[in-house]
């Protein structure tokens, strides 16, 4: 299946910036067997592309410098993308980083008492390690259920179980620090899902993927019960959100900026 996405990402300030530095993660990953990039491309107005490379997790980054001066930035990503039928299992674990890093806590996955709550409830009688994986995964949306403004993207895991709703990227975090704590390394995933129902998407989305031994990599959509499918296109992963954040940056002034974001993504 193809799945042709137009991502337009829209900076205005209320003053003209000095001087600012953008770091797009907004190319999907190229892996064989599960998805191929037939096309894509990033158009900037108000800035320009200074450096495309590689990170240590394999996501394809761009560094935009915004032009001094300017009271708008628009970052538009648009392409087409083949999607094989994976069922959530990505397989074994590639790239630089080795698979124990997917252990280390970080700020906004670090285990406290509301994690260790959480997977204590989940009890022994399980088949096998997956099976208790979509337990918990079922057991985070219950407990937390999808708000959107309850919290922020520096949310951590363990404030967001305290808290009255959350989003993927709560039900993310949680899910990724239950599994480490578990034993399993775990990691981040932003990319693009496609909701069957429409053609505009309300924002990018965010699950996790947690890993198995012989089997390697699984994905989990906690927000949606179920593991990815060939609606979604996976683009950036990290330890966390901050590592796979799809626009992060820095800015000089006292400018202060709304964004809008509009999303399509059909077959």
């Amino acid at each position: 299946m193809k799945l042709r996405v137009e991502h337009i990402t829209r900076y205005h300030y209320d003053a003209p910036v000095k001087y600012a530095l953008q770091q797009l993660k907004l190319t999907p990953k190229d892996r064989p067997g599960q998805q191929h990039i037939v096309d894509w491309a990033i158009d900037i107005e108000g800035g320009a592309q200074q450096l495309h490379y590689t990170d240590h997790h394999g996501n394809g980054v761009d560094l935009i410098a915004i032009d001094g001066g300017v009271t708008e930035l628009t970052i538009r990503c648009h392409g087409t993308v083949e999607l094989e039928t994976w069922d959530g299992v990505i397989g074994a674990h590639r790239g630089a980083m080795p698979l124990w890093t997917f252990l280390r806590p970080t700020p906004l996955t670090r285990v406290g008492r509301q994690v260790r709550a959480l997977t204590a409830q989940l009890g022994r009688d399980h088949a096998n390690d997956i099976e208790r994986a979509h337990a918990l995964s079922a057991l985070i949306i219950q407990r937390l259920a999808y708000r959107i403004g309850v919290t922020n993207a520096e949310t951590t895991a363990e404030q967001a179980l305290g808290s009255e709703g959350g989003v993927c990227q709560d039900h993310a975090h949680i899910f990724i620090a239950a599994m480490r704590h578990l034993g399993h390394p775990a990691r981040y995933v932003s990319g693009y899902l496609m909701m069957n129902d429409r053609t505009q998407q309300d924002a990018t989305h965010a699950w996790a993927e947690a890993h198995f031994d012989h089997i390697g990599w699984i994905g989990f959509d906690v927000s949606n019960g179920h593991s990815p499918d060939q609606r979604y296109i996976r683009v950036a992963t990290g330890l966390d959100y901050r590592d796979a954040a799809p626009v992060r940056g820095m800015r000089y002034g006292a400018a202060q900026e709304n964004l809008v974001v509009q999303l399509q993504v059909q077959q």
